[in-house]
């Protein structure tokens, strides 16, 4: 296992997690996820922990509101969220992590097939 930080693009939003070197990571095609490319790397809450006040974050949710996106007030920037399909853990985006872990396997997910908030 190892730390992991990452965070959004102007670096208000700063968090560090603990994973294994090689995940998998889940590609969504629903109509949140595709718009930015989102991969989905799960990490239970007790492994992540928010650097940067709570403060620098802006929630948003949609259909049944049990997934919370949480974007950075200042760039606009989801780096992490709490997904409807692992109430016990944050996504977090890979694309936002800094030397992110090695992918091992990529899960597609048919977000827009079946109604599924990722």
């Amino acid at each position: 296992m190892t730390r992991y930080t990452g965070g959004c693009h102007c670096g208000e939003v700063k968090f560090s997690f603990i994973s294994d070197d090689a995940v998998e990571i889940w590609k969504c095609n629903c109509s949140i996820c595709s718009v930015i490319d989102y991969e989905h790397l799960f990490i239970p809450h007790e492994d992540f922990t928010l650097l940067s006040a709570q403060e620098n974050l802006t929630a948003y949710s949609f259909g049944t509101h049990s997934a919370n996106h949480y974007f950075c007030k200042t760039c606009g920037i989801k780096s992490f969220y709490q997904p409807r399909s692992h109430p016990e853990a944050y996504s977090v985006n890979l694309k936002c992590v800094t030397n992110p872990p090695r992918v091992e396997r990529v899960v597609e997910i048919d977000g827009k097939g079946a109604y599924f908030e990722s």
